[in-house]
């Protein structure tokens, strides 16, 4: 069907996607984070649709909970990385751990502010009629 080096290129390929799947198991089985953002996550869903929420609202708390979960994701390689090049404490190897650490609060904050926005009138409504 291919030719034995396209063959090699395309199981390489799909290999990719096995190795992308450890990495998002890695991440849940040991980040505690990552686990609360994925129940929170759950938790807007089954908000989103309770209240019935549009497609494009909905597509904007997707967006919200898969950047928080990127954001997650690449928090837990600068960890990885920074103890694997510097094992002992250092000044530097601290900040970089602290600003990824940031970026994922940062995200998080903007995503709580988008489910403000999509969820906020609907559960005013709801409990204010």
């Amino acid at each position: 069907m291919f030719p034995p080096a396209r063959a090699r290129e395309w199981a390489q390929f799909v290999a990719g996607f096995g190795y992308a799947y450890n990495g998002l198991c890695y991440t849940l089985r040991t980040q505690r984070n990552a686990r609360v953002h994925v129940t929170i996550a759950i938790l807007a869903i089954a908000l989103g649709i309770l209240l019935h929420i549009p497609p494009v609202e909905f597509a904007m708390i997707f967006v919200a909970i898969t950047s928080v979960f990127i954001a997650e994701m690449f928090n837990t390689v600068v960890e990885l990385c920074v103890d694997l090049a510097s094992p002992t404490y250092h000044p530097l190897a601290k900040i970089a751990k602290d600003v990824a650490a940031g970026a994922v609060l940062l995200n998080a904050v903007l995503s709580v502010i988008i489910g403000l926005f999509v969820f906020g009138p609907r559960l005013w409504a709801f409990f204010f009629k």
